[in-house]
């Protein structure tokens, strides 16, 4: 009886585990392999750091207009300082 208790919770595991693959393979997109997945991923880092270095600079441009300091423009606008 113990056996057949534990067949079914490993089975019940399984089912869930199964699910889940499922559930993420729906997500990341079934029919993408794992390094096509990664460098979308790096292209989108990549295109968010550009678009963090143009505000970057933006931001320090503004500070020698304003003649005051980048963390002074930060805490005006209310961003955050650090990564």
């Amino acid at each position: 009886m113990h056996a057949r208790v534990s067949q079914q919770i490993q089975d019940a595991r399984i089912t869930q585990l199964e699910a889940e693959v499922n559930r993420l393979q729906q997500e990341l997109g079934q029919d993408e392999d794992a390094e096509k997945i990664v460098n979308k991923h790096i292209k989108l880092l990549h295109r968010y750091n550009e678009a963090k270095d143009a505000a970057q600079m933006l931001i320090g441009r503004l500070a020698n207009l304003k003649e005051t300091t980048v963390r002074q423009i930060h805490n005006d606008l209310d961003l955050p300082i650090g990564d």
